[in-house]
């Protein structure tokens, strides 16, 4: 036997027709596909031969000769090409470990795939050729992607035959491509492709997983050779024979690198993604899950009862109303016990008490003729009956269940949305016992919308801080807070005949915010006129004011509009422009919000208790003009003297803090506090600044030890209240009609205060056929509804 392989033929015997490059291909017949790169061009063209019009054995035309004369010529290289028997120099047999290695790759004229053996022995590794195969591709149809699919599955038809003859395992294989998309394909996991590509990923993927393929360059493949094209001389130095140069050089390509696929929403090999929903209908065991749907005790039955009546008139049997809908209740509640009671119905319909484990166990309960679960109590001795139930033993009603709640929404709505004492009396007379009925009915009542409408808490947060205004110390009525009240009825004429003619009254009260002193001014009309008189008069009795603060639609600019006179007549009008010129500004305060004037309007309730027992003193005299005039001063006087802290019991401590002390500097007993070192007897009425001065400073000195602490403390709403968001719904209080008339408002807008809370809110309400808006405090509030 030799020790090679000898190539040998002769084309020029052959003629120059379609038979005749038929014969010269099939003597080049290869088995081992050693010459496949050059039989492989000879098959294409064969292929190109095909494509003219003549017979088998005429001749073919004379522009294909030049070409395939070409390719026959070079033929004679293989004369002297010869491959050794043995894949190696070293025995596969006596080897250390084997490794076989599969390239593939495919153009648009061809498919092939080569492997090559590499045997390791010792320290030395050999590498040899082992089994190729070519393929001319398919003219039509066939993208480059698909060829390259179908070079993958030949090279997995190479590994097959050398794991068959050879006796392999799996492990040994390696394979390469070129093809980044078609390692893609091999890598997916995720998508799903057409059939065509599907079946071929399957085929490879049944041989090996995608763990063992690799990229290899175009240059390192020795399969592109075959699917390129090569000549006979050139084939003995390819590397379709003598394989890479990396196998050689013991280099390996990275096993640890992953592929994806290259663009998935463009491939038109990847399936697009179909969104399916299955829908699976579960018969349930009882009709629970179908009765949570409804949300009325009232509509559960009623929709039951059309369900029953119409299979009565299918069956042609007359209906009793009456009977059908105790027989629905019934059936509603059976099927409530079935679900959460199984074990407590089993046990009582076979003759037996309910389990020891039971839940009711404390209510011994007892089966009655409908099979239904009622209290057994100690009182069955009872024939007292109560609407048509057995009110000795109510049927019992499991606690967070849906009917339980459909049935105390039911009688809470039955007593008129009442409270939680009077629906439960309701729940129990009707004949029904729900376990843990308390806190269900605190949850229900709580969650009411009508209940919130009749008995909602008016919204409140953290009181805010006080204003710099009312911290600052100065003069005495620098910052004021202003405020009307009255009226007060006097005479202004007294005819002969004793007829008397009166007319009203009213008062301007301006608080001083820091020293809580009071001036009051009377005003004979509420209008522009009058009120610009009385700041006139003020202002020259007190000096100059830095700033004013009033109620916006409460007392002071409510009282003028309801008498005719427009409620912005200080911002836009006269008023507006006196205060401009003399120096001062005005803050408003959000309407409907008296607490925020509280350091005034506390005032004219201390003013109208001291006028009214001044007036139930002079009671028999007709009160003038000039009367109301002596004793709003007197008022004033008193509550100018009242104290501003509590009185102290200390006897080294005398004297109170009093508004007084800085408006008259007039104490008694400030004279024996002086310093004598400043000022001498003889010129102490030449030194009157300083004692004005003195007592000026002592009454701030004592204001900030004693009075400002006081202030500190918040008297009510420590803790922050609710939020209110836009959007939520609201209850609008409205002094002037009762709470079920207030209206409905939505929150449009939410104002934030320094300190992030909010105190006001912009809502909007339908009157009429128009929807308005306005400004309020949260105080004013009542939330319905918050949005979520």
């Amino acid at each position: 036997m030799t020790d090679s392989f000898v190539f040998r033929v002769n084309p020029e015997s052959k003629p120059f027709t379609r038979r005749g490059v038929l014969s010269v291909i099939n003597s080049l017949f290869d088995p081992i596909g050693i010459t496949a790169p050059v039989t492989l061009e000879g098959k294409l063209l064969l292929r190109e031969a095909m494509t003219f019009t003549c017979d088998w054995d005429e001749p073919l035309p004379d522009m294909f000769r030049l070409h395939f004369e070409k390719w026959v010529y070079e033929l004679n290289s293989l004369q002297n090409f010869s491959v050794p028997r043995m894949y190696c120099d070293l025995s596969v047999e006596e080897s250390l470990r084997v490794e076989i290695h599969v390239f593939s790759d495919a153009s648009r004229d061809a498919v092939a795939a080569v492997a090559f053996i590499k045997v390791f022995s010792g320290d030395r590794s050999e590498v040899g050729f082992l089994l190729g195969k070519a393929k001319v591709a398919p003219a039509h149809g066939h993208t480059i992607p698909r060829l390259e699919l179908c070079a993958a599955v030949l090279a997995v038809e190479i590994a097959e035959i050398a794991r068959e003859q050879l006796c392999l395992q799996k492990d040994v294989f390696t394979f390469y491509t070129d093809s980044q998309v078609v390692l893609g394909y091999i890598s997916n996991d995720s998508k799903r492709f057409h059939v065509y590509v599907a079946n071929r990923v399957s085929r490879i993927r049944s041989f090996c997983g995608p763990e063992y393929w690799r990229h290899v360059t175009s240059d390192q493949n020795p399969a592109d050779v075959a699917t390129r094209g090569c000549s006979a001389l050139n084939l003995p130095n390819s590397i379709w024979i003598t394989g890479p140069s990396f196998l050689a050089h013991g280099k390996s390509l990275d096993p640890s690198q992953t592929y994806d696929l290259v663009d998935p929403e463009t491939d038109q090999e990847v399936r697009k993604n179909v969104v399916s929903l299955k829908t699976a209908f579960l018969l349930p065991k009882f009709w629970c899950g179908r009765f949570e749907r409804i949300s009325k005790w009232t509509g559960l039955v009623r929709g039951i009862m059309v369900i029953k009546r119409m299979l009565a008139r299918r069956a042609s049997k007359e209906v009793n109303e009456l009977d059908l809908k105790e027989n629905v209740q019934n059936f509603i509640i059976k099927q409530v016990q079935l679900e959460r009671y199984p074990d407590d119905i089993h046990a009582i319909s076979n003759g037996k008490g309910p389990p020891r484990n039971s839940t009711l166990l404390s209510l011994n309960p007892v089966m009655d003729q409908n099979g239904i679960l009622r209290v057994g109590g100690r009182v069955s001795q009872s024939n007292m009956i109560l609407d048509g139930n057995v009110a000795t033993k109510p049927i019992i009603i499991p606690k967070d269940h849906h009917i339980g709640l459909l049935l105390v929404r039911h009688f809470h709505g039955q007593v008129h949305h009442q409270g939680r004492h009077i629906t439960e009396g309701a729940i129990r007379s009707a004949g029904y016992w729900i376990v843990g009925c308390r806190r269900l009915v605190n949850s229900v009542i709580q969650s009411c919308l009508e209940c919130r409408k009749l008995r909602g808490k008016l919204g409140w947060t953290q009181m805010a801080e006080l204003p710099h205004d009312r911290l600052e110390p100065g003069p005495p009525f620098s910052f004021v807070g202003v405020d009307v009240f009255g009226p007060w009825p006097v005479v202004v004429r007294r005819t002969t005949r004793g007829v008397t003619t009166t007319s009203k009254r009213w008062g301007v009260l301006f608080t001083c915010l820091v020293s809580r002193a009071v001036h009051v001014e009377l005003v004979e009309e509420m209008s522009s006129n009058a009120f610009i008189n009385a700041l006139r008069r003020f202002l020259a009795i007190r000096g100059p004011v830095r700033q004013f603060r009033s109620d916006r639609g409460s007392n002071f600019i409510g009282a003028v509009k309801e008498l005719g006179i427009n409620a912005s007549f200080i911002e836009d009008g006269p008023v507006k422009q006196f205060l401009t010129q003399n120096g001062s500004s005005w803050i408003f305060n959000p309407p409907y919000a008296h607490h925020s004037g509280g350091a005034w309007e506390r005032m004219i309730g201390v003013c109208r208790r001291i006028l009214d027992a001044i007036l139930l003193e002079n009671r028999s005299k007709d009160l003038t003009h000039e009367t109301l005039s002596t004793f709003m001063a007197e008022a004033c006087a008193i509550m100018n003297g009242r104290p501003l802290v509590p009185v102290s019991t200390d006897p080294e401590s005398p004297s109170i803090l009093t508004p007084s002390q800085i408006l008259t500097h007039k104490v008694s007993n400030y004279a024996g506090n002086l310093d004598v070192t400043d000022f001498g007897r003889k010129d102490a009425m030449k030194s009157q600044w300083k004692l004005v001065q003195h007592l000026a400073d002592n009454f701030w000195r004592r204001w900030q030890a004693e009075y400002m602490h006081s202030l500190q403390v918040r008297q009510k709403w420590q803790l922050p209240g609710e939020t209110f968001k836009e959007r939520d719904v609201v209850l609008v209080k409205d002094d002037d009609c009762r709470r079920n008339q207030w209206p409905l408002g939505v929150i449009d807008e939410v104002y934030q205060s320094k300190d992030s809370m909010v105190r006001k809110v912009k809502v909007s309400i339908v009157r009429g056929n128009s929807r308005v808006s306005y400004v309020r405090p949260i105080s004013e509030l009542v939330r319905l509804v918050e949005f979520q």
